[in-house]
């Protein structure tokens, strides 16, 4: 595995995998050795703990840069366009409950939409 993203991948399966009620104890046991195999080849070569962090330095910084560089307001880090392209979108779905329905309403005047 030479890409740190598929290693993080493994980790996290394998983590899965042993909290997994529906996977035998041999299973687990294979996912715990393999656990101490893979936990210092992330992206850094740190422990899996630390790239969390790193997940979250990327989200972050992401979400600063999409409305730094683009003319389109952001909020909470997502693009204002899409937020009430999805609030109308529920607002239109038979499936959402009335009460739901009024929330999306006032979350899309809010929105000056």
């Amino acid at each position: 595995m030479a890409d740190p993203s598929d290693v993080t991948n493994a980790i996290r399966g394998h983590k899965a995998a042993i909290s997994n009620k529906n996977v035998s104890e041999q299973a687990k046991e294979h996912s715990r050795q393999m656990l101490k195999e893979l936990e210092g080849q992330d992206s850094t070569g740190s422990t899996s703990a630390s790239s969390g962090d790193q997940q979250e330095q990327k989200s972050s910084s992401g979400g600063a840069r999409a409305s730094s560089g683009s003319h389109q307001q952001s909020i909470d880090g997502k693009d204002a366009g899409n937020v009430a392209r999805g609030l109308k979108a529920s607002i239109n779905n038979p499936n959402v409950s009335d009460e739901a329905k009024e929330a999306a309403k006032e979350k899309l005047q809010n929105l000056g939409q």
